[in-house]
């Protein structure tokens, strides 16, 4: 569980004020409730359904789970950042280089409330995040169209400038699921304290491969 204070910001809507808070604890996540509108539609699924899923990340080394929360408990939208699983590509760097933003997502009825982007920015407000590799994977089989009434294209764009907002930029990579379809999108914001060799390191495992581990067995150095 990561010991980095929490910061909280209030959003104003039509509908009512939103609590958006960072680095929320198990504890915290427990006394909440999700949205009901996070759940399965024809569709559509959303990509956690369950509170304890955020409950679990929450108690994650260094991970941020941030909430936006209505009536001070009830969870309206909600990001993670936290480190891919090991046996993942992107574990491979090194360990703890690479941190996925594993979630973005607010509840139906609140998306135009432009709460999207506030979670982001408390989700990368990171004190580790010069020394990260943070990405995100974007794929078109997870995304709500029918509720945004988007096509894939115009959904993709939409995540683009999202995350483009926040320092992040598109990468090009061979990873088998992002290329399944040509609207999954893969992006990443460098930190600046990343040094070139693992710049090097994050440019050959793009595309499946790490020289720097030939020559010890497979282990990374």
């Amino acid at each position: 569980m990561s010991p980095t204070a929490p910061k909280e910001i209030i959003c104003r809507t039509p509908q009512s004020d939103v609590r958006i808070r960072s680095f929320c604890t198990p504890k915290e996540v427990r006394r909440c409730s999700l949205n009901g509108e996070f759940g399965n539609y024809a569709n559509y699924k959303s990509l956690y359904t369950k509170r304890e899923t955020l409950e679990k990340f929450a108690g994650q080394s260094d991970a941020n789970v941030v909430l936006a929360l209505i009536d001070n408990s009830r969870i309206i939208g909600f990001g993670v950042l936290a480190y891919p699983e090991s046996g993942e590509r992107w574990a491979e760097l090194g360990s703890q280089v690479m941190m996925e933003v594993k979630a973005i997502e607010v509840a139906r009825s609140w998306r135009k409330a432009q709460i999207a982007s506030s979670i982001l920015k408390m989700v990368v407000d990171h004190p580790l995040i010069e020394d990260k590799v943070a990405y995100m994977v974007g794929y078109s089989w997870t995304w709500d169209l029918e509720g945004t009434q988007k096509t894939g294209r115009e959904y993709r764009n939409i995540l683009i400038r999202l995350f483009e907002s926040c320092g992040f930029q598109e990468y090009r990579t061979n990873e088998p699921n992002i290329c399944l379809k040509s609207e999954n999108v893969f992006m990443c914001r460098i930190g600046k304290n990343i040094s070139e060799m693992i710049l090097s390191r994050f440019k050959w495992l793009r595309f499946g491969l790490s020289p720097w581990t030939w020559a010890n067995g497979g282990q990374t150095g």
